[in-house]
């Protein structure tokens, strides 16, 4: 693991456009970037494996997004951002159609706050939510 802005940000984006339906470099380079928080990367055999941020919000912090090849890497994700926030409390929005990040907030026992629902007109936008673990924030759309 290491600092997010330690890689090539290209890599960054372009693993962030598999999970996400949208190019977005702008927002990304900002959001990786927190003032109050850590964005953090895993790599595998020298390619990247995923990716995570953390940051303060208004009790305690949300984790997002957590994109990761396979549940190993976002448990090792999740634990690496969960350690910066001091025992606080963390927030993290689970997509429900991947079973492997349910499994993985149920392990570290956090529970549903609220639902929400994610709807499209027309087809949904390719995007792999099986390495989405923790989506970005629902807060800015």
């Amino acid at each position: 693991l290491r600092p997010a802005r330690t890689l090539p940000f290209d890599r960054l984006a372009a693993y962030d456009r598999r999970c996400f339906p949208a190019a977005r470099a702008g927002f990304l380079s900002l959001w990786l970037s927190p003032l109050a928080g850590a964005a953090i990367a895993a790599e595998r055999d020298g390619a990247l494996a995923g990716f995570g941020a953390i940051r303060a919000c208004q009790k305690g912090y949300k984790i997002g997004p957590l994109f990761a090849d396979d549940d190993a890497v976002a448990d090792e994700l999740f634990r690496a951002l969960a350690a910066r926030a001091g025992g606080e409390t963390i927030f993290l929005d689970v997509p429900e159609p991947n079973p492997a990040a349910l499994a993985l907030a149920a392990r570290y026992g956090l529970a549903p706050v609220f639902e929400t629902a994610r709807m499209y007109t027309g087809e949904a936008p390719a995007v792999d939510l099986m390495r989405v673990f923790g989506v970005t924030t629902f807060e800015l759309g």
